[in-house]
């Protein structure tokens, strides 16, 4: 198969190899080139799958065609695959991907992107901890592209992708209600985190308007504990509140630590306790009954922070935040 090379991107594009050059390099809005000519420019060598020599665009350009991807736990499953689908759209485009886990741990989290910043990387895609708000500030001082997935910090003027989380907790409740639930408990962690309070939020606000909320059914946990106090405090919290007759899990990783404390228990999904889960996890497809969760739209998540980041490559200087929420589904199966 023939090599495409710029020449052949200009003829397809009709412009000269001087523009495609430009626009390839990201100088075109520099060298006064219009978003127009621009967007058809990619387009086109998108179309053609025209893979520049990095090294030699690297030394010309001081641009590594690299991103920064920073997850919160590459184990869980939620990131792993938001990972594969970045990786994917990002090779797609000619670019790698360098991934690194910050565990929660928010110091972690700024060595990471000091790091990364000293490996010249291009961009970064970022699932912030509680802590990193300045650390983006940081990025966004530097005008360095920088787009965050699956949570933001709010009055901060960076360009999101995440779960619509009100919306999620709210069809949650909604279904079990629907069923003849209603004294639901919600479990959760206490999080600076905006998802975690818009998902709490949206069970309150759905469990008032049908008049039956009760405040002492929320069990809200340190993130930072051990997966054995986890246990330990949800089965203490199920077992004191035994007119409870179902369950919403803010994250899959709760849910895998109320599993356990239901068997402790001897409860029975769901002919105990009817269960909900943010977040689909292999286990709960496995499990018997299969779970009911609220599944995050993973495919579309990573397709547009990648498309965002691209678009501040390309719009350094007039560059926009866009905050953009996308709807989850829920999947029905047997725990209800």
């Amino acid at each position: 198969m023939k090599k495409i090379t710029i020449k052949d991107i200009a003829k397809a594009a009709d412009v000269s190899v001087t523009t495609v050059s430009f626009v390839l390099n990201q100088k075109g809005e520099q060298k006064g080139i219009s978003r127009e000519v621009i967007e058809k420019v990619i387009k086109v060598s998108e179309e053609m799958k025209f893979k520049p020599n990095m090294i030699a665009s690297s030394l010309r350009t001081g641009k590594t065609r690299s991103i920064g991807l920073i997850v919160e736990d590459i184990s869980n499953p939620f990131f792993s695959d938001l990972a594969r689908v970045i990786e994917r759209e990002a090779a797609d485009l000619n670019y790698r991907v360098f991934y690194c886990s910050t565990e929660g741990d928010d110091k972690r989290a700024q060595d990471l992107v000091h790091s990364l910043l000293q490996a010249k990387v291009d961009g970064f895609i970022v699932t912030p901890t509680e802590k990193m708000r300045e650390v983006i500030d940081h990025l966004v001082q530097l005008k360095c592209p920088v787009v965050l997935a699956d949570s933001y910090f709010e009055n901060q003027e960076v360009s999101h992708v995440v779960l619509d989380n009100y919306e999620g907790a709210y069809t949650a409740v909604e279904y079990l209600l629907q069923n003849g639930f209603t004294k639901i408990a919600f479990v959760t962690n206490y999080s600076q985190l905006i998802q975690m309070s818009l998902r709490k939020q949206g069970y309150v606000e759905a469990l008032q308007e049908a008049g039956f909320y009760d405040e002492s059914r929320i069990l809200d946990m340190d993130y930072y504990i051990s997966e054995d106090n986890r246990i330990e405090i949800i089965s203490k919290f199920l077992g004191e509140k035994a007119e409870i007759d179902a369950v919403l899990f803010g994250a899959n990783y709760l849910l895998l630590a109320g599993l356990q404390s239901f068997r402790n228990l001897g409860l029975r999904i769901p002919i105990d306790k009817a269960v909900i889960s943010f977040d689909d996890h292999d286990s709960f497809r496995l499990h018997s009954p299969p779970i009911t969760v609220l599944a995050q739209p993973i495919e579309e998540i990573g397709k547009m922070t990648v498309q965002l980041l691209m678009g501040q490559m390309i719009t350094v200087s007039d560059f926009k935040a866009v905050k953009e929420k996308k709807r989850g589904r829920l999947i029905i199966r047997e725990s209800v």
